[in-house]
């Protein structure tokens, strides 16, 4: 049972780590958040984004992520409350009028880990586009005789995010670094502030614009 080829494990962790290095709203909140709050906001967006993909991951082997990839109404819903969440976060950070102390960065104050982690939850399990991903992703890589398919699933699903955590990780120490090294420059970390809430905005608007 679970047991696969060589070839199959290869084209899978390739595709997997492409995956993740791939640009989206899941790795620009990771990002965001580490340059805003530092290396513990980072962390606390991380596990938040990994549990909202887990809940994708569940869906797909249980075929809940049929309903969003073939009603139409489900996935407009899903659509359009998480693009007006990440517009959200984006006015919130381009609105917000903070003191610019310590990063050089306009915030009044950091929250606390939990609430980022949430925020990362919703932004990852509020992507419809995920769910539909994972469902047209996972099951080529199910291999007939190999064990239950939901079984699969979830195993290889599972290991998109173990990969996340071996690629995350670094990226998040990284810009914690490189925002301390910008912690004195008050304007340059004004103009980055702005630019995440914008590309926020972008985000939910494209989200919004999406097809199926």
């Amino acid at each position: 049972m679970l047991t696969y080829s060589l070839a199959h494990w290869m084209a899978f962790l390739s595709t997997a780590i492409l995956l993740n290095l791939s640009p989206g709203p899941d790795m620009a909140f990771i990002l965001g958040q580490t340059a805003r709050h530092g290396r513990r906001g980072g962390i606390a967006a991380m596990f938040g984004v990994w549990s909202g993909a887990a809940l994708h991951v569940t869906m797909a082997a249980l075929g809940l992520s049929a309903v969003l990839a073939t009603s139409a109404l489900a996935f407009s819903l899903v659509k359009w409350i998480g693009a007006a969440y990440l517009v959200w976060l984006g006015l919130q950070i381009l609105l917000r009028r903070g003191t610019g102390e310590a990063s050089g960065v306009a915030v009044p104050s950091t929250p606390r880990p939990g609430a980022i982690f949430r925020q990362g939850m919703l932004v990852s399990a509020l992507n419809p586009k995920v769910a539909v991903f994972f469902l047209a992703f996972l099951p080529q890589f199910v291999v007939p005789g190999a064990g239950p398919a939901a079984l699969q699933l979830a195993l290889h699903g599972g290991l998109i995010i173990l990969v996340a955590a071996l690629i995350e990780p670094p990226l998040v120490f990284i810009g914690d670094r490189l925002a301390r090294a910008l912690s004195d420059h008050r304007r340059l970390g004004t103009w980055l502030e702005k630019a995440l809430g914008g590309l926020f905005v972008t985000l939910g608007v494209k989200l919004a614009l999406s097809e199926r």
